[in-house]
């Protein structure tokens, strides 16, 4: 069965869903983009990601051509169209279609797409049982990376490069230290302390990191953020990973060498667990 997607203002078929070969997204991947996740049928955290979106586009001197109550609306439309239990839901919003030039166009309308992707049992993703093995490789990526942009080729050959590699994903690496993974957030965890880098151009703005470190500082867990380097990430009791798809998921080996025991840790597993419960009861 065909998808429902929604493209300016029209609920379409995926196969008849169309933008114009001269949208700045394609020819100079001017846009930004949102995932947020569902479980239940319900968005979780959506206003953060509706405040993150505001701010991308405020970046980057776009304009934001739907409220954030105009935003809900479609992306409960969405869920209902399409009977989505477990899943997400990708927006993006380009500069809109103009004649092809480096100079931002002046009168094009932004380019609203957004659909989305079941996933049934999102939540019990069985990874999160055994955790995954990341290899690191050089970030050199532009310096702007607190914008939620649609340039991720970076990022895609990252996932190649760890996929080639026998892993399952890349922590990203700048002047000696962790910068974030290729789709998320990165920790560390020793001696009890959580230990991911501060917020500044040089990572995205998690908005499941900080909801988790939220929560984890409500349990009265140590957190210190700051830059931690790839030997320090070795030497680690355990790792874990953030995002809007993965939530909360272990990390147990790191260039080939094995974390604590090599398996998920507690601090990381019990994290998760307070993660999905809160998001859970908080979603709309």
């Amino acid at each position: 069965m065909s998808r429902t997607v929604y493209v300016n203002g029209l609920y379409l078929p995926e196969e008849e869903a169309k933008v114009s070969v001269f949208d700045r997204g394609f020819l100079m991947a001017d846009g930004v983009y949102e995932v947020t996740s569902v479980l239940g049928g319900k968005l979780i955290d959506f206003a953060g990601h509706a405040r993150r979106l505001a701010r991308s586009l405020a970046e980057l001197e776009m304009k934001n051509p739907l409220t954030e109550d105009e935003l809900l609306a479609i992306h409960r439309e969405l869920v209902a169209r399409n009977d989505l239990v477990d899943g997400m839901i990708y927006l993006q919003i380009t500069r809109g279609a103009t004649d092809r030039d480096f100079l931002f166009p002046e009168n094009a309308e932004p380019t609203v797409v957004l659909f989305t992707q079941s996933k049934p049992g999102l939540a019990d993703n069985p990874t999160a049982k055994v955790g995954i093995k990341v290899i690191s490789i050089p970030d050199i990526r532009w310096g702007r990376r607190d914008i939620k942009t649609v340039q991720l080729l970076y990022p895609s050959m990252g996932k190649m490069m760890a996929r080639k590699a026998g892993a399952d994903d890349a922590w990203m690496v700048e002047d000696g230290e962790v910068t974030e993974g290729t789709s998320n957030n990165a920790y560390i965890v020793k001696g009890g302390k959580i230990i991911t880098r501060h917020l500044g151009n040089e990572i995205l703005h998690g908005i499941t990191r900080s909801a988790v470190l939220r929560f984890a500082r409500e349990a009265q867990m140590e957190v210190e953020e700051r830059p931690f380097t790839v030997d320090e990430a070795k030497a680690a009791d355990e790792a874990f990973i953030t995002s809007a798809s993965a939530f909360v998921m272990p990390v147990v080996q790191i260039d080939g060498v094995s974390l604590g025991a090599g398996t998920p840790g507690p601090v990381a597993l019990r994290l998760r667990e307070i993660y999905l419960d809160e998001m859970r009861k908080a979603a709309v």
